[in-house]
């Protein structure tokens, strides 16, 4: 199945194979995405182009300077003619929320998704209201260079499970998407090919692939490793630990695995634990930028030998 949906979100995105497959990754290991990169080349693509592959409910946000926090929680209203208090959902209420340029709004506003995306709802006027399971937020942002951004705070950063930059297309992929999209929108002809009770059935085989104690040990000590390098002044929180151990989960179950080897996490290091370390200053003057930090102390974490 999870075959099946790369498949249906590359007739949109073409030549992006690793970023499909880490975007359907994070889906199953029911965590958030952020998608990072310069304007135009297929963020908001991506993010429509896999919440219509699932037949789920799918609500887009475009964060703007003027977006109240109630735009996407929710407000109560009063009603008239029942003279009570009546809920009138926001943004988040759906399966798969599209936040669009996410660092465009304040952050105040930007805020607003801490509590839904750490606990999975939302509470307005001291009503707390809980959001349908699968439940993923894809955000789109463009890099904290850009002209009228805010860059998101580490506790909203720390909430996204993996970041991904899409990159330019090669020529051979822009030539097509030329030919392709010219005319029409690929998207108008996407059809579902699963749908939410499907998706929630694949979360819960993630949830029960299995994590030996020597690697939920390599998975701390690659965390640990960045708490205490002189080039970061801020490592990977526990919840980052937490993030890389399910998704590792879940990049094993599409590899056809029910177990989770060194290798997944480690190849999983870079798009779940970067977005979350901020460089010293000492590291940023010296041009050291924390992907390149990152992979040098992933290099000195020993890999754990297989047991036989």
């Amino acid at each position: 199945m999870a075959g099946r949906i790369q498949a249906n979100v590359e007739k949109v995105i073409e030549g992006k194979g690793e970023v499909v497959s880490a975007a359907i990754v994070v889906l199953l290991a029911e965590g958030h995405l952020l998608l990072e990169d310069v304007p135009g080349v297929g963020k908001t693509m991506l993010s429509k182009a896999l919440a219509r592959s699932i037949d789920s409910t799918v609500r887009r946000v475009q964060f703007t300077p003027d977006l109240l926090p109630s735009d996407i929680t929710g407000v109560s209203v009063y009603n008239q003619s029942t003279r009570e208090f009546e809920f009138r959902p926001g943004g988040v209420f759906a399966n798969i929320v599209i936040g669009d340029e996410i660092n465009r709004a304040s952050p105040k506003t930007q805020s607003a998704l801490l509590e839904c995306m750490g606990e999975r709802q939302v509470t307005v006027d001291n009503v707390t209201y809980h959001l349908e399971s699968p439940f993923m937020v894809i955000a789109t942002q463009n890099p904290v260079e850009m002209e009228g951004t805010y860059p998101l705070p580490e506790a909203q950063r720390d909430r996204f499970m993996a970041r991904v930059s899409i990159g330019y297309p090669v020529p051979a992929a822009e030539i097509a998407m030329l030919a392709n999209h010219g005319a029409v929108s690929p998207l108008d002809d996407l059809e579902p090919v699963t749908d939410s009770a499907e998706i929630r059935k694949m979360c819960a085989i993630v949830s029960h692939v299995h994590v030996s104690d020597t690697v939920q040990r390599y998975a701390v000590a690659l965390t640990a490793a960045t708490r205490h390098s002189p080039e970061l002044v801020l490592g990977a929180s526990p919840r980052a630990t937490l993030h890389l151990v399910r998704a590792a989960k879940a990049r094993a179950a599409l590899h056809r695995r029910d177990y989770v080897l060194p290798d997944d996490l480690r190849a999983l290091v870079q798009p779940v634990l970067a977005h979350r370390l901020l460089p010293s200053a000492e590291a940023a003057i010296g041009g050291r930028n924390v992907a390149a930090i990152l992979e040098g102390i992933a290099a000195q974490v020993p890999v754990p030998e297989p047991t036989s």
